[in-house]
């Protein structure tokens, strides 16, 4: 029986114990018993299914995964320790020296740090292109390309790629595309329904949705991420501990509405913070004003959740917008029930230099919000204050 994402979100990934509990049980434990040395041999040798040590192998980071790999609709996953952990596992599963990868410019300035530089002292090669535009990418395109990356919509200016472009793009050059899919969540987005090969999580966001854990995942065909990708994860161990895994299980069980919610606040924040005197320009693509709202419009379900506006004053007036808040919170951290705010060039881009911050269009006036579960009069109210010029 096929069931709704909405069913899928708390009842996929359940296997009771021998006590059959309701809730998902806890495995904290390092290592499983064999029943005996026959056991123990057939379990390493792959000839039997079942765990051995929880450094890929547990019983509650199967539940984690199989849960998520229901919602994005995908055949298989594998849960890293961090967001950035499953873009290191990705690229080191499906790259080797000499390869090059097309990374768009509008990134997460870790993201950027780790091809730039990190995978680069290992023969990687990466170019980061401009824009949306499909056409912008071919034209980037090597004999040597293998991976095409991509976050959609884009931290922090929420820019919209066209993941079916991109997929045609990647596939016709023998490449893999892989599309960070952590702002929509699969409660508003499934990249692989558009032939993206690979979706990338960083699970410490909106599926967890209370900034209590970290954690990442790999999805996609599972002849690709339960040969390649677990097999690095397997032997380099980035991995998922058993109790955030449990806690992004539970997470993920009010996913849904989460995101329904705060989509509405996002969209109401949005069209307030267009119309006030104090800002220069509003990123969001719900709203009609986005350059690729129409794209969204096929591509998501909502807007999403994520608001980057630019204020009036430069860095200036963006950090006197953040001291004039008494309720948003102050923090880099995404997808939390509660509203958070940042200075993207100063903070989750600001060890990229300015080159590349211009690159990806981040001004020293832009400001990030992650939009929770308040009133979104609470949120105006607070926003208003700095906006104003009355801080103090």
């Amino acid at each position: 029986m096929t069931y709704d994402i909405k069913t899928l979100a708390v009842r996929s990934g359940i296997h009771r114990s021998q006590f059959n509990e309701h809730s998902e049980a806890m495995y904290l434990t390092s290592s499983f018993v064999f029943e005996n040395a026959a056991q123990a041999a057939a379990r390493f040798s792959g000839e039997e299914p079942g765990n051995i040590y929880s450094r890929f192998t547990n019983p509650t980071v199967t539940a984690m995964q199989e849960r998520l790999a229901a919602l994005e609709g995908a055949e298989a996953c594998v849960a890293t320790s961090s967001g950035m952990s499953a873009i290191l596992t990705t690229a080191m599963a499906t790259l080797k020296a000499g390869d090059h990868v097309l990374c768009s410019s509008s990134v997460f300035g870790a993201t950027v740090q780790l091809f730039s530089t990190i995978l680069a002292k290992f023969g990687l090669n990466t170019t980061f292109v401009n824009g949306t535009d499909p056409a912008e990418w071919r034209k980037q395109v090597r004999p040597e390309t293998r991976l095409l990356f991509v976050e959609t919509p884009s931290n922090p200016l929420t820019e919209v790629f066209d993941i079916a472009a991109l997929a045609d793009i990647a596939h016709k050059q023998g490449a893999l595309l892989a599309v960070d899919n952590c702002f929509c969540s699969p409660a508003l987005q499934k990249p692989l329904q558009f032939g993206a090969d690979l979706v990338i999580h960083s699970a410490t966001k909106y599926l967890d949705g209370q900034g209590r854990v970290m954690g990442g995942a790999v999805l996609g065909a599972a002849s690709l991420v339960n040969d390649s990708v677990l097999g690095f994860l397997r032997t380099a161990g980035p991995t998922l501990s058993a109790f955030n895994a449990w806690v992004i299980l539970k997470g993920m069980e009010t996913l849904n509405i989460r995101m329904e919610a705060q989509s509405r606040n996002a969209l109401e924040l949005a069209q307030w913070l267009e119309g006030h005197p104090g800002v220069d320009k509003v990123h969001y693509p719900g709203l009609a004003s986005h350059p690729q709202h129409q794209l969204a419009l096929r591509q998501q379900k909502t807007g999403g959740a994520i608001i980057s506006f630019e204020v009036k004053g430069g860095r200036e007036g963006a950090w006197r917008v953040i001291d004039g808040t008494r309720l948003v919170s102050i923090t880099a951290n995404l997808g939390d029930t509660k509203t958070t705010i940042t200075h993207p060039a100063s903070t989750t881009h600001g060890r990229i230099g300015a080159e590349a911050r211009a690159r990806a269009g981040i001004k020293e006036g832009l400001l990030r919000i992650a939009v929770g579960l308040e009133s979104v009069d609470d949120l105006r109210n607070d926003l208003y204050r700095g906006l104003s010029g009355k801080v103090g």
